[in-house]
């Protein structure tokens, strides 16, 4: 049992490395840059890109379980479908996919229909994988800190429906149960869809509540101002990143960001504990901000 994680140095990459490590996986991390990377011990870096074909093809020759997970790029979608169909012809017949939560609803979001296209593949071809689709991260909120403790402002326009944002420590915890199954299975398992989201509906409104009463002094939401968040965005990553984001939250003043009806009791039932909080991580977060 060799498991080959992509994206290995990433939030939630890095989180699935340890978990696998500390479970006993034979893992093996694909990194461009195995010399700065830092793994567990027993942890096998290996060199390589998802744009370099013989990196992948040579990563893939040694493991028989893969984690396919790719950041939000440009060529996102030119990533994950060529790495998917070298592990097709390697053989590999234990996969787990990072999608994101509403990717077959989201058409309008790059990133969420290119994920999706990720997952016609997947069908089309009875791909034995378990396809992970998380909701919005809590983690992003980190991002935020200088509004919140300055300006006393919640700075993200996520809008009024509700958003059940997910702890991104739960989303790795489900990825290496579902790895570690599939890697320990005699014969390769159906192809499963799992939707991770958090316990709690929130709103721009709620959030700026929460940390109202986590910081001890008055935050106001950010309101709803597309615009406005879109062109300062734009001066702090790529414009068509930016604009993407922008799509999403504008599907978020629409439609919310919210699993089915039965997503959060069979969270929990994998988890083996209530997903975590928001406020939680907000007091985490408040804590090492008071340090730094």
């Amino acid at each position: 049992m060799s498991i080959l994680v992509t994206g290995s140095t990433g939030t939630i990459g890095s989180l699935v490395v340890r978990g696998l490590a500390a479970q006993g996986a034979s893992v093996h991390a694909l990194t461009r840059n195995p010399d700065q990377a830092s793994f567990p011990d027993g942890v096998i870096a290996v060199k390589g890109d998802m744009t370099d074909i013989p990196s992948v093809r040579a990563a893939l020759q040694n493991v028989d379980t893969l984690f396919l997970l790719n950041a939000v790029v440009a060529d996102e979608v030119t990533q994950a479908i060529g790495t998917l169909s070298l592990a097709r012809e390697a053989g590999i017949r234990r996969i787990v996919y990072l999608s994101v939560l509403n990717s077959d609803a989201y058409t309008d979001v790059p990133h969420f229909t290119g994920k999706y296209a990720v997952e016609r593949m997947i069908e089309q071809f009875d791909l034995p994988v378990t396809v992970l689709r998380p909701s919005y991260f809590m983690q992003n909120d980190a991002m935020l800190r200088d509004g919140l403790l300055q300006q006393g402002r919640y700075g993200m326009p996520i809008g009024n429906v509700g958003v059940a944002m997910v702890d991104v420590r739960d989303i790795a915890e489900v990825a290496v149960a579902a790895l570690l199954r599939r890697a320990r299975a005699t014969a390769p398992l159906p192809r499963e869809v799992i939707e991770i989201t958090g316990p709690e509906v929130l709103t721009g409104d709620a959030l700026a509540t929460i940390w109202s009463g986590v910081l001890g002094r008055p935050v106001t939401p950010a309101g709803n101002d597309l615009d406005a968040w879109e062109a300062v965005m734009a001066g702090l990553m790529p414009s068509w990143s930016a604009y993407d984001l922008r799509l999403m939250l504008a599907r978020f003043h629409v439609d919310g960001m919210l699993g089915k009806s039965n997503a959060l009791e069979i969270l929990t039932g994998l988890l083996g504990h209530p997903p975590r909080r928001y406020r939680d991580l907000a007091v985490e977060l408040a804590t090492a901000w008071q340090v730094q």
